[in-house]
């Protein structure tokens, strides 16, 4: 008789039963949990994707630009100067303006639809300062 371990003769002994039941439930919606819409969701509208990509798009035209009218320097001092203004905000349940981001992106003289419909004493995101705090360090 050879010797197996422990292991394989508990394995040998207990018979497996597939306990998978046969019928309407296999290809049920619900068994790898609740359904994502928003991942199902396509474009409505071909533009849609372009407008969503919008400031995208145009800072690299920009960038583009930029380097061929003055050369490499100037886009590279733009992006850093981008990415130091996106690093230095205000507590997170303090509205802020980003007014050093629309002057750096040329937004300043501009009025859209964000100038008139971004009123802060209407927000949604106003919450409990300690508790916002404690999330953005980590600690909640």
């Amino acid at each position: 008789m050879e010797s197996r371990g422990a292991s394989s003769l508990l394995k040998d002994s207990i018979p497996i039963t597939d306990f998978s039941l046969p019928g309407s439930f296999e290809g049920h919606g619900l068994r790898r949990g609740f359904p994502c819409v928003k991942n199902e969701l396509v474009p409505s509208h071909p533009l849609e994707l372009s407008e969503k990509n919008f400031q995208l798009n145009q800072d690299k035209t920009n960038f583009a630009m930029l380097r061929n009218i003055q050369g490499l320097h100037a886009p590279l001092k733009l992006q850093m100067e981008l990415r130091a203004v996106k690093q230095a905000q205000r507590l997170p349940f303090l509205h802020s303006s980003n007014m050093a981001l629309d002057t750096l992106r040329g937004n300043d003289e501009c009025i859209g639809f964000e100038d008139i419909l971004n009123d802060p004493s209407q927000s949604e995101v106003m919450g409990e300062p300690h508790m916002m705090m404690e999330y953005k360090l980590g600690l909640l």
